[in-house]
């Protein structure tokens, strides 16, 4: 990847997870953890691969992304917010009464959304759905869904996955976030779901691996992706839950919590000493 694209990125995505605490600390909960860890492919998704416009959000033939783990959304919001969707300070509303960023995504008022998402699960038939649709109407756009690796113990998951490879959806493109944490512990104690590449492989899909917070590595995986005709591609990224705060990273307990505000002041110190980094 080109060195001053991927500096780009690297900010624009510290300003993501700026944009996350920001946002969970004014509502005073949310999930950060999980969103923390989609960050870096978030931002390269909006600014470096997806067809989308911010002034034309519902263009007929823009990408879609559907956030399967929606309560995540979090991290969607500050993406669409650096991307010019809507104003940035607009963060602050977060799950605030008569905020349209409510704590799962919603298409009806939030441009940029495509999909109402929350109940886990769900989401990925949705993106099935659209890229089935957009075969049958011989449409160029790609569909993008994004999973928990905890959510994926849900069975509809892998309903949608038998139906994805049965109609050769290969517009379609998953990505597994796989930061080992779920709400309640390590998913390997909770409900197993490894090998993750190995099941999606029997359910007739192409699989890749990648870093996910190396831009280098997330360039690579896509390229491979779009290569790939007559079936679906599913990315699984190994990540880490919380990266970017240090006290966050790897700890369950910030899948579901919101900073105080000491926590708050020391997990913006370390983004902006991370921002000016990359900057200077």
């Amino acid at each position: 990847m080109d060195e001053l694209i991927k500096k780009q990125l690297q900010i624009t995505a510290c300003k993501v997870r700026m944009g996350i605490i920001e946002g969970v600390y004014n509502a005073k909960s949310g999930h950060p953890g999980g969103s923390l860890s989609i960050a870096d492919l978030l931002t390269y998704l909006y600014f470096n691969r997806m067809n989308v416009d911010p002034k034309d959000p519902k263009m007929a033939d823009r990408d879609r992304l559907v956030l399967s783990k929606g309560h995540t959304a979090p991290a969607l919001y500050s993406v669409l917010a650096q991307r010019g969707f809507f104003p940035v300070d607009e963060l602050k509303t977060l799950r605030h009464i008569g905020s349209r960023l409510q704590g799962h995504p919603d298409m009806k008022y939030i441009p940029g959304v495509d999909m109402s998402t929350g109940s886990l699960g769900q989401g990925i038939s949705a993106a099935c759905g659209m890229a089935l649709s957009g075969k049958l109407s011989n449409e160029t756009y790609k569909v993008y869904a994004v999973l928990g690796d905890g959510e994926i113990e849900e069975g509809q998951v892998w309903e949608a996955a038998m139906f994805a490879a049965h109609y050769k959806l290969d517009n379609l493109l998953a990505i597994v976030d796989n930061n080992g944490l779920q709400i309640d512990g390590k998913i390997t104690e909770v409900m197993n779901p490894q090998p993750i590449t190995d099941k999606f492989a029997a359910f007739g899909w192409h699989v890749i691996t990648m870093d996910a917070h190396d831009f280098d590595d997330i360039d690579r995986a896509f390229r491979e992706a779009e290569s790939v005709s007559g079936q679906p591609v599913v990315i699984v990224q190994t990540s880490t839950k919380g990266k970017g705060v240090s006290y966050m990273e790897n700890q369950v307990g910030w899948h579901g919590s919101a900073p105080n505000k000491e926590q708050y002041d020391t997990a913006m110190a370390e983004l902006n000493a991370q921002l000016a980094a990359l900057e200077g």
